[in-house]
């Protein structure tokens, strides 16, 4: 998967990637059958690539297409691959535009 390296991420890794708080981390766990963190004994969640990609997708259709999380319960129920597609190209040209804005700066 594109940007993540790692096997597993802390709560605090993932939320510091996302830039979201690890407490909306928590309720989307609660929210998205998709998102389901391994936790261990201690009950420690550690989140692997696919839930990065999960969360990827769910922020792409709060934050910047609007839906409400119903709406992307409904959107990932219907097709996550489709969707999460969509998202993954969303991020990756706005890694190319702000690559490009800081070269204009640069110039």
């Amino acid at each position: 998967m594109d940007g993540f390296e790692k096997q597993y991420y802390s709560i605090s890794e993932t939320a510091e990637i996302f830039g979201v708080k690890t407490s909306l981390l928590r309720s989307w766990e609660n929210e998205f059958e998709l998102l389901k963190p391994f936790k261990n004994q201690k009950g420690t969640r550690f989140f692997t690539q696919k839930d990065m990609e999960v969360i990827r997708t769910i922020l792409h259709l709060t934050k910047e297409k609007g839906y409400t999380l119903q709406g992307a319960k409904e959107a990932i129920r219907g097709n996550f691959a489709k969707t999460a597609t969509q998202a993954e190209v969303v991020h990756k040209l706005n890694s190319v535009k702000e690559f490009l804005l800081e070269i204009k700066n640069n110039l």
